[in-house]
């Protein structure tokens, strides 16, 4: 089993590929000697390291035009390759198959029974049979290699999210993950660039965007009610400890085994994201420096006292993730962003979900509004009374199917939507980096007693521009 790194050591580099860790229970019982932030050619020290090479500073040139305003190429029928088929995976396929002309044409997953149920779904939709890859850890480059596949879904451990978008783009595939899109900035900066050359997008698939109060929250902003926007909060507080110990939930401990390795905010898209299309992240605005803090880390070591019988292997591990992480974001217009992730210590689901400006604010969970003139009285006001201001794909579809309150389905018919129609999407590379780059940073300030990091333009400068983004107007079909 493998032994946690003190909590003043870097994660060592050394150890299997990336390819062949995590993947399924084998795959993680097999690969618990990983305890760095992964491999490849561009690989160096670990983040917060010196003389890493995931320096913020950004090349000194495009290494290909901007995939900025960059529509898809429309097409009659979407065709979809999904990798990983485990809880995410496998209750996405549902919203794929549910959305009109699209097909799921291959799976790909080292377990074979969840191979054989999804394909059962795809064929009880009444669509052709797909193509299976379970031929082992890199099976996936198979499945990329097919040239009847435009959009490539990734939805599996975190370390294997860049080689496969990676691999999608080398093969000429749009490509979308579940967050974070990489956990190192070389890896971010390589996508970033390989979707410039390939003149293929590389999503980060952030559902949270498109929440029924974010979206309104969104079009309330960009109307002018909050006034000049000053400040903004997105977290993931999710108690995730019966869950981490779950011996069959995440197939094997490869979510909990981040806690031994790494201090920072190891989820800061579903907070970020929504937070950074309020302020128009990437789009007249941009974060220029986060700086993180971290509380000691007691909750799991608590949890397994208390629940985890001897001789249980988690009880080789040693925890240093801190269990409430809190990070700063200031942009280049001077706003300021409020991280916070907490998975190890109790505490009712939030994302915080804040907007401020000089006009009032808005919270979630729960829900509630202050703004003026509405509210002139100390009280907050109802927040239903702006449902006039709900995004059209909410108005459209009332009562969305699907998990997590139909956000997942609103990303999963907005995304095939932009496909089909050949669409700008929603978000870029470019937002996809700069969500995921705190995950590397917060690491990093947090081992430097709170220092605050830069954040890498990924635009290149082109983050000036207005642009559209997730406020979209109605297609015509």
């Amino acid at each position: 089993m493998h032994e946690a790194q003190p909590q003043n050591q870097e994660p060592n580099e050394a150890g299997p590929s990336r390819r062949s860790v995590l993947w399924t229970a084998g795959a993680a019982g097999a690969g618990l000697g990983f305890a760095g932030l992964g491999s490849g050619p561009a690989a160096a020290a670990a983040p917060g390291a010196a003389g890493s090479a995931e320096a913020a500073a950004a090349p000194p040139r495009p290494q290909g035009r901007t995939m900025i305003g960059v529509p898809f190429e429309p097409r009659s029928t979407v065709r979809i390759g999904i990798i990983g088929l485990g809880n995410r995976g496998g209750s996405m396929i549902d919203l794929f198959l549910a959305m009109p002309d699209v097909r799921v044409v291959a799976l790909c997953d080292p377990v074979k029974d969840k191979v054989v149920k999804a394909a059962a779904k795809v064929t009880k939709a009444g669509q052709p049979a797909p193509a299976v890859y379970t031929n082992g850890q890199n099976d996936f480059e198979n499945l990329c290699r097919r040239t009847d596949i435009d959009f490539v879904y990734a939805a599996t451990p975190w370390d294997l999210h860049f080689e496969m978008a990676r691999t999608a783009l080398l093969n000429g595939k749009h490509v979308g993950t579940e967050c974070p899109l990489a956990l190192r900035l070389d890896q971010l900066w390589e996508l970033v660039d390989l979707s410039e050359r390939t003149r293929r997008h590389c999503l980060q698939l952030e559902n949270c965007c498109y929440g029924r109060n974010e979206m309104r929250v969104l079009r309330m902003a960009h109307a002018g009610l909050f006034g000049e926007l000053l400040h903004g909060a997105g977290a993931y507080i999710h108690d995730l400890r019966g869950l981490m110990f779950d011996p069959t939930y995440y197939e094997g401990p490869w979510r909990r085994l981040w806690h031994t390795r790494m201090r920072g905010d190891l989820y800061p898209n579903h907070g970020f994201g929504p937070v950074a299309n309020y302020m128009d992240v990437n789009r007249g605005d941009r974060a220029v420096r986060i700086a993180s803090f971290g509380s000691q880390a007691r909750g799991l070591a608590a949890y397994r006292k208390e629940h985890m019988p001897p001789g249980d292997p988690s009880w080789k591990e040693s925890y240093i993730e801190s269990d409430r992480t809190i990070s700063l974001v200031q942009t280049a217009k001077g706003r300021v962003i409020r991280l916070e992730h907490d998975v190890s210590t109790p505490h009712p689901y939030s994302r915080i979900n804040s907007l401020g400006g000089t006009k009032g604010l808005f919270e979630d969970y729960p829900e509630r509004i202050y703004l003026e003139p509405d509210q002139n009285n100390d009280e907050w006001g109802d927040f239903g009374r702006y449902a006039q201001w709900d995004h059209w794909l909410w108005k459209e579809h009332a009562n969305p199917p699907g998990g997590h309150g139909g956000m997942d389905y609103m990303l999963v018919l907005r995304l095939t939507q932009c496909l089909r129609l050949g669409l700008v999407p929603d978000f870029d590379v470019y937002d996809a980096a700069t969500w995921s780059a705190p995950v590397a940073l917060s690491d990093r300030s947090i081992k430097a007693q709170g220092a605050p990091q830069e954040i890498p333009d990924f635009t290149r400068g082109l983050w000036r521009k207005a642009r559209p983004g997730m406020d979209s107007q109605k297609p015509a079909e």
